[in-house]
C-alpha cells in the first residue's frame, strides 16, 4: 500500500549532530534551488529557524527527512503541527552516498543535500513518521530505560562478585544475592572478613532481621559459615583497595536496585492504564514485565504495519534469505533493533511455560534439529502473526480460539 500523496511546500534534508546541524531545503515551486545552513543544537536556535520556515510557507506542510526517530530534535520537531518527519535508515543513506560517491567522501552539508534527494525521488514509497499517543511513548520510554539500568545493575552485580572472589569469598554466601539490597548494605557495614567475625552473632542476626531475613535455619547456617570461615589472603595491599572498590560500588547498586523497583511501579501503573493492556495481558506468559515491552513494540498507530511479516522484519525474527544463481543462504536478521527482538524472543521463550500448543510447536522444531534460540524464533515468528491480528482488531487473545483453528488445519506438532 503506497502512502497517500501530500503537497509539501518544501523538502527539507537534517543531518544532525551534537553540536550542529547541517539544513538542505529545497522549495517545491524552484526544484533547481538549493538552500544550506547550519544550525546549532540550542532551542533558541531551532525555534527561530523553523519560526521562520513556517512563516515563509504560510504554515503548508513541510517535509523533513532525517536519520533518527528519537532525540533531541527529534523532540522538538514533535511539537511543530506543519513538520512532517520521514525517517529514513542509516544504512539506507549510507548505500545511497557510496552509489554516487564511491570514493567514501563523506560530509555534513552533502548528507544534508543527498537527505532531499533522497526524499524528493523515493517520496512515494515513503510515509510521515506518525508518534505514538503520549501514554505509549511514555510506556517505550520507560521500559527501555529500565533495560538500560537492568544491564548497568548486571555489569555492577559482576564486578562486584569478581571483587569479593578475590579478597572476600565467603561474603558471596553470607551476604545473600548480590543484586538486592541486602548484600550492599551487608558489604557496606562489613567490607572484610576480619571486621565481620568481630561482630556479636546477635548484631549479625539483627541485621538478618531487619532485612526480611527470618529463616532460622539459614541464619544459623549462615553464622556458623562466619564463625568457620578463613581468609583467602591477609596481604594489606590486596586488601585495602579492594575495600575501598567495594566501598564504591554497594552503594551504586543499592541505587541502581531502588530505580530499578520504581521504574517496575511506574510501567505497572502506566501499563494499566493504557487502553490496550487487556490486550497485551491475555497473551500466556507476558506478565507484568513482557506485556508492557511488547505493547510498546507495537505501538498505538494501527497503520504503522500493514502485515504481520512487517512486524516480524522490523523487529528482527523474520529470516532474511539472500539468493545468487544457484546458491540461497537464509540467516538471521541483524540489521534490526536488539531491544526490539529482544521482547519477542523473551515473549516466545516464556509462553512454552504457559502455553501447550507453544510448547509442542517448540518441541517439534527442537525434534527436527534445530538449537534452542533458533526454535524460539520461529516460535516468535508465529507468535507475532497472533499478537498483530489482535492487535489489530483490538481484540484479546482466546487460546480456546486459536487452538480449535489449529486443529482444523492438523498440523503435525499439534494434538
Amino acid at each position: 500500500m503506497e502512502p497517500e500523496k501530500i503537497d509539501y511546500a518544501a523538502w527539507i534534508g537534517l543531518d544532525w549532530g551534537s553540536d550542529k546541524h547541517a539544513i538542505c531545503l529545497q522549495p517545491a515551486q524552484c526544484r533547481a534551488a538549493l538552500e544550506h545552513c547550519s544550525l546549532e543544537q540550542k532551542p533558541e536556535a531551532l525555534h527561530g529557524w523553523f519560526m521562520n520556515l513556517l512563516a515563509r510557507f504560510r504554515g503548508r506542510k513541510v517535509a523533513i527527512a532525517i536519520e533518527q526517530t528519537r532525540g533531541a530534535v527529534i523532540h522538538f520537531l514533535l511539537g511543530l503541527d506543519s513538520v512532517h518527519i520521514l525517517p529514513i535508515h542509516p544504512k539506507s543513506l549510507k548505500n545511497y552516498r557510496d552509489a554516487l560517491h564511491p570514493s567514501g567522501a563523506k560530509d555534513d552539508p552533502t548528507d544534508a543535500e543527498l537527505l532531499v534527494q533522497f526524499l524528493t525521488l523515493h517520496q512515494h514509497r515513503m510515509k510521515p513518521w506518525i508518534p505514538d499517543e503520549p501514554e505509549t511513548r511514555l510506556l517505550l520510554r520507560l521500559v527501555e530505560f529500565r533495560r538500560k539500568i537492568v544491564g548497568k545493575r548486571v555489569r555492577l552485580t559482576n564486578e562486584l562478585t569478581h571483587l569479593l572472589k578475590e579478597y572476600f569469598p565467603a561474603a558471596l554466601d553470607c551476604a545473600g544475592d548480590l543484586d538486592k539490597c541486602m548484600a550492599c548494605d551487608f558489604l557496606s557495614k562489613w567490607p572484610t572478613l576480619d571486621k565481620l567475625q568481630k561482630s556479636r552473632p546477635e548484631t549479625i542476626r539483627r541485621f538478618y532481621q531487619e532485612h526480611g531475613s527470618w529463616s532460622c535455619k539459614v541464619m544459623e547456617d549462615r553464622l556458623m559459615q562466619i564463625r568457620l570461615a578463613l581468609p583467602l589472603t591477609t596481604d594489606v595491599p590486596v586488601i585495602e583497595p579492594s575495600v575501598f572498590m567495594v566501598n564504591a560500588i554497594a552503594p551504586q547498586l543499592h541505587s541502581v536496585i531502588d530505580a530499578v523497583a520504581q521504574f517496575d511501579r511506574r510501567i505497572k501503573a502506566v501499563f494499566q492504564k493504557h487502553p490496550d493492556a487487556q490486550i497485551f495481558s491475555s497473551f500466556p506468559g507476558a506478565g507484568l514485565v513482557l506485556a508492557p515491552r511488547l505493547l510498546a513494540a507495537m505501538g498505538s498507530d494501527r497503520s504503522r504495519f500493514n502485515s504481520s511479516l512487517e512486524v516480524a522484519q522490523y523487529s528482527g525474527i523474520a529470516p532474511v534469505t539472500k539468493r545468487s544463481g544457484k546458491s540461497k543462504w537464509v540467516h538471521r536478521r541483524f540489521a534490526c533493533s536488539q531491544f526490539v527482538k529482544q521482547r519477542f524472543h523473551e515473549f516466545a521463550a516464556q509462553s512454552i511455560l504457559y502455553c501447550s500448543w507453544a510448547r509442542a510447536y517448540y518441541d517439534q522444531k527442537r525434534n527436527e534439529g534445530k538449537r534452542h534460540h533458533a526454535a524460539i524464533r520461529a516460535l516468535a515468528y508465529r507468535w507475532i502473526r497472533i499478537i498483530y491480528r489482535c492487535w489489530k482488531d483490538r481484540t484479546p487473545y482466546d487460546e480456546n480460539i486459536y487452538v480449535k483453528s489449529l486443529r482444523q488445519r492438523k498440523p503435525g506438532w499439534i494434538q
